[in-house]
């Protein structure tokens, strides 16, 4: 229950008003004074719980008693029938007659103000390889330059610095330990995101892992014939998600989020070069560290390790 701001008394305080008046010996005056209401309101509570008892007391809504001129049922039926045919407003509107906010309205009071899928989103699938380096999952995100603070520390979007361009992070994360490698290239196109991967291999290669599959999204640089034939040469079983669905590479796209929070986003970078020096630092952190919901609360490079014992 809302009660409005600016209410004198609650339900449970005209109960008290009621107590006081017919068992505490209280006069109306005393009790409505204490409550810090008028006289006449008290009697009108009063008058409730004796007509209604404790139900009485409660607030009632404020829809009118009558309203002349609501929809009609039979009208709202139609208008929900026509609804369930997958039909907008507009197309509703012109088939009854009925006027384009009269339809959103009866939408609206049946629930129905948004067109619900055709399909019913599927159950979520979550699953972890067995062992590390058995799949990583790997994906890129742009983040701008910096020339200086931005309107996200100051909040004045007229003074946004236009055309200084973009820099790319790129990611790789192991399924099974959540052990992350990322960098910062110029580009988001073939000869980085290769380059970026024959590196990941390399540091994943010195931790005692090595990678048999990859995970990318349908980005044009990981559908290229150069980076297929890298994956071939590097001995890799390359799989992509679904077209527009995200979720098959959640791992890599929830490990961006955290990337950006923490990282990119933590603090005013006076330039692009500062947060780039401040990446290195953070992902010693996250891999060493940081406690991860995913894995009881361990650090990666602690999971990496009982899975190798």
């Amino acid at each position: 229950m809302r009660v409005h701001r600016n209410a004198k008394t609650t339900p449970r305080g005209r109960v008290l008003l009621v107590e006081r008046v017919m068992a505490g010996g209280w006069t109306m005056k005393q009790a409505a004074t204490a409550c810090g209401i008028s006289v006449r309101t008290g009697y009108k509570w009063l008058a409730r719980f004796r007509a209604e008892g404790a139900a009485g007391l409660g607030d009632r809504p404020s829809v009118p008693h009558r309203c002349p001129h609501r929809t009609r049922a039979r009208l709202e039926q139609w208008i929900v029938g026509l609804r369930a045919r997958r039909l907008s407003s507009p197309v509703i509107a012109y088939r009854t007659g009925i006027p384009r906010a009269t339809v959103g309205n009866v939408l609206r009071r049946h629930g129905l103000g948004r067109l619900p899928p055709r399909e019913p989103p599927g159950p979520v699938r979550r699953y972890e390889r067995a062992r590390p380096g058995e799949l990583v999952h790997i994906d890129t995100k742009a983040l701008g330059r910096i020339a200086g603070v931005g309107h996200r520390i100051h909040g004045d979007r007229r003074t946004r610095v236009r055309g200084i361009g973009w820099e790319h992070v790129h990611v790789c994360i192991d399924d099974a330990s959540r052990l992350a490698y990322v960098e910062t290239r110029a580009t988001n196109q073939q000869h980085d995101a290769i380059g970026f991967l024959e590196r990941a291999l390399a540091w994943f290669a010195a931790r005692g892992v090595r990678v048999e599959s990859v995970m990318s999204d349908n980005g044009s640089a990981y559908q290229a014939r150069a980076f297929t034939a890298a994956c071939v040469r590097l001995g890799l079983r390359h799989l992509r998600t679904r077209p527009y669905t995200p979720r098959t590479n959640g791992k890599a796209e929830r490990f961006i989020q955290t990337l950006l929070r923490e990282w990119a986003y933590a603090r005013a970078y006076a330039t692009s070069a500062r947060r780039r020096r401040a990446l290195q630092p953070w992902l010693r952190y996250y891999n060493h560290r940081r406690p991860h919901t995913a894995l009881r609360g361990r650090a990666p490079i602690t999971r990496l390790q009982e899975v190798a014992a």
